[in-house]
């Protein structure tokens, strides 16, 4: 290696550094979402899988709190350390596909600048430790191509089985890889090698515990992720969001140079044959499946993580290796220059905004909804109303109310969800004493109440109403309703709809 190669491994590897260290400070201070903190409580009751996802997210949660505390920051902890990780991969599997430091070091640092890899493993979801799989994928299979040892198969399976504990999203490595082996002459002949077999059994052993949590219930994950896939009918305007959404979730330059990389590496304007299939497979098969589900439901942003190392390289691809036209290289250049600044400050607006409301007037964003702004103050005042009413558990209505209330009020406080018992089936029951007396009911304040806790309870009495506030915006009214005399069991175990 070469002393500029060498000065920019170095910057390379402060940069990620530098963007490691900003996400760490944006976790410290912006309040967790409830997804986050439904994940936060798997990690509690750790377990070899749950309703709707694999473990892994809980085991990530787990780690960082362990050493941060159940903070937002704890939460958040080693989901953001795992950016390094990630780009070493990224790195190393550029580095081999499409040869020199340049490439690797591009593709390096556009996808740690992208939303989805900043406020993909800041806001710890399934999909921050599937894109860190992903990336080794990509990096194993490379191995694989460079080496021509079968020994690599291994680390592939190694790495989709992780994959694979992360999200069901994973299952679509295997087609991947076997479009490419097919589509490479030279790779055919590993269609009749052990290897890729013994590492699939490899994916198959270590993903082994989710597939034993479902068999002893009911297969219900199984049951669930499937019925996403059902088609009822067609809803074009799903489909519009695709494109949208994505360009902002990598930002917008570097959907640019993505889109420009994987035009020319269908184009055979760069790199080797094998090298392209590779990127292209991983990339258009997952991408290929999500617009058809588009086409009858709604495909959410974070969805696409796994084919970001590999847009990445592409852009790094589009940016390094190709040869383009007087214009288009200059559209290049434009964006190679000003992809990293561009989003470091979408990043940084999108922090402010969702912790203070200031962009938006203090109007009301996308951001509101989900992020926990305002809980904090919000859970001192329920606290203040149970321990004036002498409520012994506090009930909501859904899984995020439910999340947020068990993170934000004081530790060892009985929050429950009476419904929908199936995501909790890994957490002890609460003591049925603190069911038996009076009970704290908060829900989102509605016109006309809720009467179906009449129809459950001999006595409920409005007690309070509070508002969750973002600065001068009022994001949603809460009620707290004092229950009395439960007419039957407090907790309904109905199975779930799967079930029925």
């Amino acid at each position: 290696m070469s002393a500029n190669e060498g000065r920019l491994v170095r910057d390379t590897a402060l940069t990620v550094l530098a963007l490691v260290a900003l996400r760490l400070v944006a976790a410290a201070y912006t309040p967790i979402t409830f997804d986050e903190a439904y994940y936060w409580m798997w990690s509690k009751h750790l377990a070899l899988s749950y309703y709707d996802h694999p473990p892994m997210v809980a085991l990530v949660i787990r780690l960082g709190t362990m050493i941060a505390g159940d903070t937002e920051l704890g939460v958040r902890l080693v989901s953001i350390l795992l950016a390094l990780p990630m780009s070493f991969a990224v790195f190393r599997a550029a580095s081999i596909l499409f040869g020199g430091v340049r490439v690797a070091s591009t593709a390096t640092i556009l996808l740690n600048v992208t939303l989805m890899a900043a406020v993909g493993t800041l806001v710890v979801t399934p999909d921050a430790p599937l894109l860190v799989a992903a990336s080794f994928v990509l990096f194993y299979l490379a191995k694989v191509l460079e080496t021509g040892r079968g020994a690599w198969w291994l680390a592939v399976g190694a790495a989709v089985g992780v994959a694979l504990l992360s999200k069901y999203t994973a299952l679509f490595f295997g087609p991947a890889i076997l479009i490419w082996l097919v589509a490479v002459p030279k790779l055919r002949r590993w269609l009749v090698s052990p290897w890729p077999y013994l590492g699939g059994l490899v994916a198959l052993a270590v993903f082994s515990p989710v597939i034993v949590w479902n068999a002893d219930h009911h297969w219900v994950s199984f049951l669930k992720q499937i019925g996403r896939a059902r088609i009822e009918d067609f809803r074009l305007s799903f489909i519009g969001e695709l494109i949208p959404t994505q360009i902002a979730f990598a930002t917008p330059l570097v959907f640019i140079l993505g889109a420009m990389g994987l035009y020319a590496l269908t184009r055979r304007k760069a790199g080797a044959m094998a090298a392209r299939v590779l990127i292209n497979a991983t990339f258009w098969t997952i991408v290929a499946y999500f617009t058809w589900h588009s086409l009858h439901a709604r495909v959410e942003a974070n969805w696409f993580a796994p084919v970001y190392p590999a847009f990445a390289i592409a852009a790094a691809v589009a940016a390094n290796l190709t040869q383009w036209g007087f214009r288009a290289q200059r559209l290049v250049d434009f964006c190679l220059r000003w992809a990293a600044p561009v989003g470091i400050v979408m990043f940084a607006l999108l922090i402010v905004q969702a912790n203070t409301g200031w962009l938006s007037g203090y109007r009301r964003d996308a951001t509101v909804r989900s992020v926990g702004v305002g809980w904090r103050e919000l859970a001192d005042g329920i606290e203040a109303v149970r321990v004036r009413t002498g409520a012994t558990c506090v009930l909501a209505p859904d899984y995020g109310t439910t999340s947020w209330l068990a993170f934000y009020l004081p530790k060892g406080t009985c929050v429950v969800q009476p419904t929908q018992r199936i995501r909790w089936v890994n957490m002890p029951e609460p003591d049925p004493k603190l069911l038996a007396g009076k009970l704290l009911y908060v829900d989102e304040a509605r016109p006309g109440g809720r009467p179906y806790l009449n129809q459950d309870f001999a006595r409920v009495e409005r007690v309070a109403e509070l508002p969750r506030m973002r600065g001068p915006l009022k994001i949603e009214t809460y009620a707290l309703d004092l229950l009395e005399g439960p007419k039957g069991d407090v907790l309904d175990h109905s199975p779930p709809p799967e079930l029925e």
